[in-house]
């Protein structure tokens, strides 16, 4: 028998505005991806954390995480540090998940202007 591995997957969007419907938007589109992306089913999500850049304080994203059934994984949010020259408006997730794949088979996820934060994965 193998042992089960717990893969980090790694995500984040941007939105246009500060808005409760566009966080939660934003966020349903990138854990959908997320998962369909690397055929993860919900019940191999060990957990998620969230974060947001500091402009974003209308919605916590895990409330929208848990609107797509996530009800019984553990959910985290947080704010990011105020660095000069980040990308606005961001939605930043990690996804730990059991898996059997090698680390290098996991697809990150980067949408709307964040794929300019990962150019080498799009």
């Amino acid at each position: 028998m193998s042992a089960v591995k717990v893969r980090a997957v790694r995500g984040a969007t941007t939105v246009e505005r500060d808005d409760v419907e566009e966080i939660y938007a934003a966020t349903r589109e990138l854990l959908t991806a997320m998962l369909e992306r690397n055929e993860i089913d919900l019940d191999q999500v060990v957990s998620v954390l969230f974060t947001t850049s500091p402009d974003l304080v209308a919605a916590f994203p895990a409330t929208a995480a848990r609107a797509l059934n996530f009800a019984d994984i553990p959910l985290m949010c947080a704010s990011e540090i105020a660095v000069p020259g980040s990308l606005p408006r961001c939605i930043r997730v990690m996804m730990h998940t059991y898996s059997d794949r090698d680390r290098s088979d996991i697809r990150h996820v980067y949408l709307r202007d964040a794929v300019t934060l990962r150019r080498d994965l799009v």
